[in-house]
């Protein structure tokens, strides 16, 4: 798939998933939730305040009829029933409403009826820009801070399953770092080489690796050759390993405000996907975000 367009067009043609929404009774994510049912994409259960959502609803001319209403206005409680509803298999993804992340996050990794799996759990961005001939990836710009060369590694294959989502054959993933030779100084530059070095001995199963590489030798085919790069990945990368969040904040940010790119992002290492939007995002791409954790719980299903 080149575009998330293509992604939410994609879903029209296969069975529909449940979302289960916790502390629902938020109107940005509410109307990204209209917007997924009208177009036939989703069903969804709205666990939270009955009374607040019933009263957005009708702001937003959500027809509360097509969707199904769990009454919880205890917030931590409402995030409890969302999440019991993908443990049950009653849904398969869940979307935080009106909760602060820490509290929906401590739902999501209860050990008893939450969605824990023992793998880390990385965010995934999906970028759609209209200067490259495909979808690219990101991780992490929101979860995981300062990751360890084993964090790396987790972080990679949490991607691995959102690029099989979106039809992406042998993917890509770069180590991104400020520059492409190995410095002792820069511990990025360390853990991408030894990432390149376990890449090429097939330790990483359904995806390629290779690092140091700077960012634009990444994206462009003509800059590696100017610097005299060989390599599988250099030009043709699918997903930017970033080194910390920072970098991978920063590069949301810029890409979204300044480049004006489409994205979407879905939180991985769970037994489902987790859909956590910020505030700030505009509502396609709390849509988009809906759409891409669709597409991947179907193709889970697949398997």
């Amino acid at each position: 798939m080149r575009s998330l367009r293509e992604v939410r067009d994609s879903l029209l043609a296969r069975e529909k998933k449940r979302i289960a929404v916790a502390a629902a009774e938020d109107r940005p994510v509410l109307e990204a939730v209209k917007e997924a049912v009208q177009m036939g994409i989703a069903e969804a259960t709205l666990c939270g305040d009955e009374a607040k959502i019933r009263q957005i609803a009708e702001e937003i001319e959500l027809d509360v009829n097509k969707v199904t209403i769990v009454n919880e206005p205890d917030i931590r409680k409402s995030a409890e029933a969302a999440v019991k509803l993908v443990h049950n298999g009653e849904a398969q993804l869940v979307m935080k409403g009106l909760i602060g992340t820490a509290d929906f996050l401590r739902a999501v990794l209860n050990k008893e009826w939450g969605l824990r799996t023992g793998k880390i759990l990385s965010h995934v961005a999906v970028f759609d820009s209209v200067k490259l001939d495909r979808l690219i990836l990101m991780t992490d710009a929101a979860m995981v801070m300062y990751p360890t060369l084993e964090e790396k590694i987790a972080m990679i294959n949490n991607t691995i399953p959102v690029c099989q989502a979106l039809e992406i054959e042998d993917p890509k993933a770069a180590a991104v770092c400020a520059v492409e030779v190995l410095n002792p100084s820069m511990q990025p530059t360390l853990d991408a080489a030894s990432l390149a070095i376990m890449s090429q001995r097939g330790q990483f199963k359904g995806i390629t690796v290779d690092g140091p590489l700077a960012l634009d030798n990444v994206l462009n085919e003509d800059a590696a050759r100017h610097k005299g790069i060989k390599s599988p990945v250099a030009g043709h990368a699918d997903v930017l390993l970033m080194p910390n969040i920072e970098c991978g904040n920063i590069m949301w940010k810029t890409l979204v405000y300044m480049a004006r790119c489409e994205i979407a992002g879905v939180l991985m290492g769970a037994a489902a996907p987790v859909v956590i939007t910020s505030r700030s995002d505009a509502p396609e791409t709390k849509l988009n975000s809906i759409a891409l954790a669709l597409l991947i719980a179907g193709n889970k299903d697949k398997k």
